[in-house]
């Protein structure tokens, strides 16, 4: 028996999804799955039935296959793709089993907990790592929550516990500044952080206060521990704020914005698109555009921003566009997350769901 069969807790390491091929019915497929979220589409579940098959799913799948489409790898999915690679980079630097899910679509984080299983009949234990460093209802939460109902309903003997966001933490910050450096090579160059947006009314929902998260003047740099915990908009512009500090940028010289707007409500601003169309107008001719709320290269890095991004930017009279690569399978990212989970296993766990 290897040290991976014997041990007693797993690693579970989670992120969004993809459909299984762009075609039209696995796409329809994986939107409904991803939609009908309550975390997701925060409505009542007739009224995201009633947008989701009514309106959404009657137009929206042949458009998202055909973004699917333009960024799809000859092994699948690049979101799949690179995350098999970092769950093997991962495995490889542990003595625990490892494994991978996803919370839409495959491999699913039942079809995880079951690999881990096969890699260690032993287990006692599931390590959870959401492959998100900043804590959202849509995102980490939801990550969370199914671990938590999949373990309840069919992993009853099996304990959990949970990575918790690390938007801020020193070697993140390093590794992700790294990461980000060579393509700010000069001061003409501006740097955006370009984060996938959220519906304002999820940061007000998740102020457990009631009283600050876009309600307080700058409410993102006056300090509440308990809202703060567990916003989004603040751990984005926190992770932002120190990268360009290690950078030794400016204010003038970065911008945090938000992408993937659906529907009319309004979202966290300003919005990505707009920003990028009114760069050149205000002397932004240079642009290299990060995106940190993504681990790993996908539909919204590679076409909203490197196709789409890239071409309105240029259309409304930029000259230089870069998309800078999220932090994939890089060695250090492995590294870091296998130091994350290690500390976490060997420590005495904060939070450790019992299902």
């Amino acid at each position: 028996m290897n040290k991976q069969q014997a041990s007693s807790t797993g690693i579970l390491l989670v992120n969004l999804g993809s459909p299984d091929s762009y075609q039209v019915p696995d796409v329809k497929r994986y939107l409904n799955e991803f939609l009908m979220d309550e975390r997701v589409i925060d409505f009542p579940k007739w009224v995201r039935k009633l947008l989701i098959e009514g309106i959404i799913l009657r137009t929206r799948p042949p458009k998202s296959a055909a973004a699917y489409k333009k960024i799809w790898w000859e092994e699948g999915s690049p979101l799949i793709v690179i995350s098999k690679r970092l769950t093997e980079k991962v495995r490889s630097r542990t003595q625990h089993p490892v494994a991978l899910g996803m919370r839409y679509g495959n491999p699913s984080i039942e079809a995880g907990i079951n690999n881990l299983l096969q890699q260690s009949p032993q287990l006692k234990k599931v390590m959870l790592v959401p492959l998100y460093p900043h804590y959202a209802m849509s995102s980490y939460e939801t990550v969370v929550v199914k671990a938590e109902e999949v373990l309840k309903t069919s992993f009853p003997e099996l304990e959990m516990d949970v990575l918790p966001p690390f938007f801020d933490d020193e070697r993140y910050i390093s590794l992700l500044t790294d990461s980000i450096k060579p393509y700010v090579a000069d001061e003409e160059t501006h740097l955006m952080f370009s984060y996938h947006g959220v519906p304002e009314r999820h940061i007000k929902k998740g102020d457990t206060t009631n009283t600050h998260c876009l309600k307080v003047d700058d409410c993102c740099h006056q300090p509440c521990e308990a809202a703060q915990s567990v916003c989004y908009r603040h751990q984005v512009v926190r992770t932002s704020e120190l990268v360009a500090e290690k950078m030794g940028l400016e204010k003038e010289q970065f911008t945090v914005s938000f992408q993937s707007r659906l529907g009319p409500d309004p979202w966290l601003k300003p919005y990505t698109a707009k920003t990028l169309e009114e760069y050149p107008e205000h002397g932004v001719k240079k642009l290299a555009v990060a995106c940190p709320a993504f681990v790993a290269d996908c539909l919204e890095t590679i076409e909203e921003i490197g196709m789409e991004g890239k071409e309105e930017f240029i259309e409304a009279g930029g000259e230089e566009f870069t998309m800078i690569p999220c932090l994939n399978d890089a060695d250090e990212w492995a590294e870091l997350l296998t130091a994350y989970s290690h500390e976490r296993i060997n420590a005495e766990p904060e939070h450790v769901s019992s299902t």
